[in-house]
């Protein structure tokens, strides 16, 4: 168990960067975002709004590690906003199970947001 104690103050790293990478390359596979916003029967200017906040909030998880405490919660806050229209608009409608297209893997990435807006730098 000490092994495990000592991991502690580092630990943060897996989830933060991994969610970060994974917002980063979902927004940078929108572009450009017409065909985001064809497929979604989005607004074009919703879908550029949509398409820019994966990519700042994946940045903002990353450089908020680094002392930026507002940072790490503006990412957590976008994250839940991203993710619950992605469960309402797509994922929803295909139940839990992520091997259907359900929203199993949404819930995960919203909840790991809200940790991050609660917690902030405080992890």
């Amino acid at each position: 168990m000490n092994f495990l104690s000592g991991l502690a103050p580092i630990a943060h790293w897996g989830v933060r960067l991994s969610l970060a990478a994974t917002f980063i390359y979902h927004g940078l596979g929108k572009w450009p975002p017409t065909g985001f916003a064809e497929a979604l029967g989005l607004p074009l200017a919703i879908a550029w709004a949509v398409m820019i906040a994966e990519v700042l909030a994946g940045l903002f998880l990353m450089i908020g590690a680094f002392g930026k405490d507002v940072l790490t919660r503006l990412a957590g806050l976008i994250v839940i906003v991203i993710m619950i229209g992605a469960i309402a608009l797509v994922h929803a409608a295909n139940g839990f199970s992520v091997s259907n297209g359900g929203f199993e893997f949404q819930l995960l990435m919203l909840t790991v947001g809200l940790y991050f807006a609660a917690r902030g730098n405080n992890v």
